[in-house]
């Protein structure tokens, strides 16, 4: 689940939360690697999620019908649901369709042949001392499997792409391979805005970066220090470190990047009705590398394309 963020613009003070990121007061919560394994858990449970929704989406379908499907992984993993109840959401999943770019509720919505459909799915487990631990995790999808029309398939792709590129350039910095800005955090929104550019010009098609939500720190709650933006900005962030884990969620739209939120409090759509593209992993930074931990592979064929190999801890 996204967590909304109240971007600076020209002319306002900044909120204490953007002083606090300013001056790197952020409370990061670092993980052992015991408990990195606990997330793990909850990161295979939404792995178990995505692949129960891909096999169910069709067209016909109702988004009530599709948010059963994914109570009913949690449930048989003795996992528990992390969205349900959040701050009142009424459902296991977010299902927007569209122009609705996060936050859609499940309902009485038919999905039709060519929708673009985002599914954003979370879970929590809990240890032996009854903490919970969180994952996190979105994708995009076709229904009926075909595009209905070109602008959908690169908006999809250029999605899916700014994930990898951002997993890939923590990766690198936790392996040592970068130094100074790249081995900031704000490292992530500098290749989500780097592959935007160049899908853009490649393709032709114009796409918006959300700037209001973005990705975010997670471990024993979903919500958690630090903000991880999707755009570049002049800071850099603290530094990527072991113990670190992240919900990495570029979202992008094939137009304006402005939205506003609906009547029901959650759902968000773009301003100028164009449609919109999710893709989420929880990644955890470990001595070397990242694994993903809510990728069923930990993060092996995402990151193949950078000559790079997930480091799962043993």
């Amino acid at each position: 689940m996204v967590r909304r963020r109240h971007t600076r613009r020209p002319g306002r003070l900044p909120t204490d939360a953007e002083r606090s990121l300013v001056l790197g007061r952020e409370q990061i919560e670092i993980k052992t690697p015991q408990q990195v394994a606990q997330m793990r858990r909850a990161g295979l449970v939404v792995a178990d999620i995505h692949s129960a929704l891909r096999e169910a989406v069709r067209p016909g379908i109702t988004t009530a019908e599709l948010d059963a499907v994914s109570a009913a992984v949690i449930d048989k993993a003795g996992a528990g649901s992390n969205f349900l109840g959040y701050e009142g959401y009424p459902a296991t999943v977010c299902i927007s369709v569209n122009n609705e770019v996060v936050h859609g509720i499940p309902g009485p919505r038919v999905l039709e042949e060519g929708d673009l459909v985002t599914f954003d799915c979370g879970a929590y487990v809990l240890d032996e001392s009854g903490t919970q631990w969180h994952g996190d995790a979105a994708f995009t999808t076709v229904v009926g499997g075909r595009y209905a029309n070109r602008v959908d398939r690169v908006l999809d792709c250029a999605t899916r792409e700014a994930l990898w590129a951002a997993i890939a350039a923590v990766a690198r910095a936790a392996a040592g391979e970068t130094t100074g800005r790249a081995t900031r955090l704000n490292a992530i929104g500098d290749a989500v805005e780097a592959v935007v550019a160049q899908v853009s010009e490649r393709e032709g098609v114009s796409l918006g970066i959300l700037e209001d939500y973005v990705g975010h720190g997670i471990g024993t709650a979903m919500h958690m220090d630090p903000d991880v933006l999707n755009y570049s900005v002049r800071r850099k962030g603290p530094r990527l470190r072991p113990g670190m884990v992240l919900a990495i969620e570029p979202m992008l739209t094939a137009g304006s990047g402005e939205v506003r939120e609906l009547d029901d409090g959650w759902t968000v759509v773009t301003q100028d009705g164009s449609r919109a593209a999710q893709w989420e992993h929880t990644v955890a930074i470990v001595p070397g590398g990242v694994w993903v931990l809510t990728a069923s592979d930990g993060g092996v064929e995402g990151l193949a394309p950078y000559g790079i190999e997930p480091r799962p801890l043993r």
